[in-house]
C-alpha cells in the first residue's frame, strides 16, 4: 500500500500537483498517524506565505520546508468520507462493515478524487479514473426524486460506479450530481467540466421515521428564513419528494471555465483530525479572527449564525457544519451557511456540540459572548452589539416569520422555553 499522496489543486481550468503528504508511522492508525508534509519546490516559490486558495489549508501557507505533524494535517480529514459516504466506499472496496480509523489512508487513497472543494488526492484521482463511469447516464430531477428512497444502490446495482460522486460527510445520504445545458443530472464525477451548467449535492431522506422526514422537509424552508434574517444564504434549496436538492457553493463558472473553490472546515481550521473532536466557540472565533479578510465581518456573522442556531433550534453545530471558503484574491471568508435544519426534532436528542463559555442549558448569555468575542480576538468588535440587536429586533416577529416560510407553529412550539431567554439576553446587550 502506497504510504504517501499527492495533493493537487484546481487551477485556471486544470490540476497542478502543489504538495506532498508521506506518512512516517503506521497507517493503521488512520488520522492519528504521524506525517510530513512538503510543498513543492518551484510552487513554493512561486506562493511563498499565501494562506488563501494557494494553500492547502489557511492553517499551512505555502512555504519551503518540511512541515511534520503527529497526526495527519487536520485539512486531509476534509477530504476523507465519512458517515455515508464512508460506509458505502468500505462496501466497494470490500473492507470489514466495521472498518474504523484503521482503514482511515485506504479510504483516503480511494476516496478523495473528487472531493468538495478545490484539492484533490491524485492517487485517488487516478483511482476513480480506473473505473470508468457512464457520461451518458443521466437523470431528470423528477426521477432522482421518485426514486429518492434507494437511488444510490439504484445506481450502483445498475453498473454505475458511484464513489466518485459519493463521499460527501455526513450521515444522510448523499451524492454530488451535474446539471449538462440540457437540464439532465450526471454523476459529478462523471460529467466532463466543459458540458457542466449547475452543480448539485442532493440530499435524500432516511429511515421512517417522522421527525427525520420532517427536518428534510424543513431544511429549505429554514435556509429561506435564515437569509431574511440576514445571514450568508448561498442560493434557494428545492425538496422533491424525499430528495433535497442543494445548489453548490464550492463551484461557479467563470472566465476560465469551471471554478473550484477552496473550501475547509472549521475543524480543519482548529486543527481537529477526529470525526468528534471538541472544540469551543472561542477558540473558533480566535482562529477565525486570525486568517479571515475581514475579522469584524466574519466573526458577527458566526455569531449571528449561533443566535439562529439556538433559537430555531438545530443542535447539530459539529466542526464539520461550518466552513471556510479562500480564494484566489486573497479573500478569505466564512462558507455560506449550509445543513441548518430543525435538528432539535432528531430521535437521537442531539445536544449541542460547540459551546459558548457558561452555556446554561444549551442558552448562552449573549452579553457575555460579546465580551468572550472580544477576548478572544483582542478586538473591540464594535458592530457585534449593534447587529445583535438589529437581530433581535428581527426575532420579536419571529412566528410570523416562520409562518411566511412555510414552517409550522409547533416547530417554535418545541423552542418556547429557548426563544424568550434569547430574547432577554439580547435585549441586555
Amino acid at each position: 500500500m502506497k504510504t504517501g499522496v499527492t495533493l493537487q489543486r484546481f487551477h485556471r481550468g486544470a490540476w497542478h500537483d502543489v504538495a506532498r503528504v508521506a506518512l512516517t508511522g503506521d497507517a493503521a492508525m488512520g488520522s492519528g498517524t504521524p506525517t510530513v508534509m512538503v510543498y513543492d519546490m518551484d510552487y513554493g516559490i512561486d506562493h511563498l506565505d499565501r494562506c488563501d486558495a494557494a494553500a492547502v489549508s489557511a492553517r499551512l501557507p505555502v512555504q519551503l520546508g518540511a512541515i511534520r505533524t503527529d497526526g495527519w494535517p487536520a485539512f486531509l480529514a476534509d477530504l476523507l468520507p465519512q458517515g455515508y459516504g464512508r460506509a458505502e466506499l468500505i462496501r466497494r472496496l470490500e473492507l470489514p462493515s466495521g472498518a474504523g480509523r484503521s482503514a482511515d489512508w485506504q479510504l483516503l487513497l480511494a476516496g478523495a478524487g473528487n472531493p468538495i472543494g478545490h484539492l484533490r488526492v491524485r492517487e485517488a484521482a487516478e483511482w476513480l479514473a480506473s473505473h470508468p463511469a457512464a457520461v451518458e447516464a443521466s437523470f431528470t430531477f423528477d426521477e432522482v426524486a421518485a426514486r429518492s428512497r434507494d437511488f444510490i444502490e439504484y445506481l450502483a446495482s445498475d453498473g454505475l460506479f458511484v464513489a466518485g460522486s459519493s463521499g460527501v460527510q455526513g450521515e444522510w445520504p448523499k451524492i454530488l450530481l451535474t446539471e449538462d445545458a440540457q437540464g439532465r443530472l450526471h454523476l459529478d464525477h462523471a460529467l466532463p467540466d466543459e458540458r457542466a451548467r449547475m452543480h448539485w449535492l442532493v440530499k435524500f431522506g432516511r429511515g421512517e421515521d417522522r421527525n427525520l422526514g420532517r427536518i428534510l422537509e424543513l431544511e429549505a424552508p429554514y435556509m429561506a428564513l435564515a437569509s431574511r434574517l440576514g445571514l450568508r444564504v448561498h442560493a434557494p434549496l428545492c425538496l422533491l419528494e424525499r430528495a433535497l436538492f442543494i445548489p453548490r457553493f464550492d463551484r461557479r463558472l467563470g472566465p476560465h471555465g469551471l471554478e473550484r473553490i477552496a473550501q475547509e472546515s472549521i475543524a480543519s481550521l482548529c486543527g481537529i483530525t477526529s470525526v468528534d473532536g471538541h472544540v469551543n466557540h472561542d477558540r473558533i472565533v480566535r482562529e477565525l479572527a486570525a486568517v479571515a479578510t475581514d475579522p469584524d465581518a466574519e466573526v458577527i456573522e458566526y455569531v449571528l449564525r449561533d443566535v439562529a442556531n439556538v433559537v430555531l433550534g438545530n443542535r447539530d453545530n459539529h466542526a464539520r457544519n461550518t466552513a471556510l471558503q479562500r480564494f484566489e484574491d486573497g479573500t478569505i471568508q466564512l462558507a455560506p451557511l449550509y445543513d441548518f435544519a430543525p435538528m432539535m426534532l432528531h430521535p437521537d436528542g442531539i445536544a449541542r456540540r460547540i459551546r459558548w463559555a457558561n452555556e446554561e442549558r444549551g442558552v448562552p448569555y449573549w452579553p457575555a459572548v460579546v465580551a468572550q468575542c472580544q477576548d478572544a480576538t483582542q478586538r473591540e468588535l464594535p458592530d457585534l452589539r449593534p447587529r445583535l440587536r438589529a437581530l433581535a429586533e428581527q426575532l420579536e416577529g419571529l412566528p410570523a416569520l416562520a409562518r411566511d416560510h412555510g414552517i409550522p407553529p409547533d416547530i417554535l412550539d418545541l423552542e418556547r422555553l429557548t426563544i424568550p431567554r434569547v430574547m432577554a439576553g439580547l435585549e441586555a446587550l
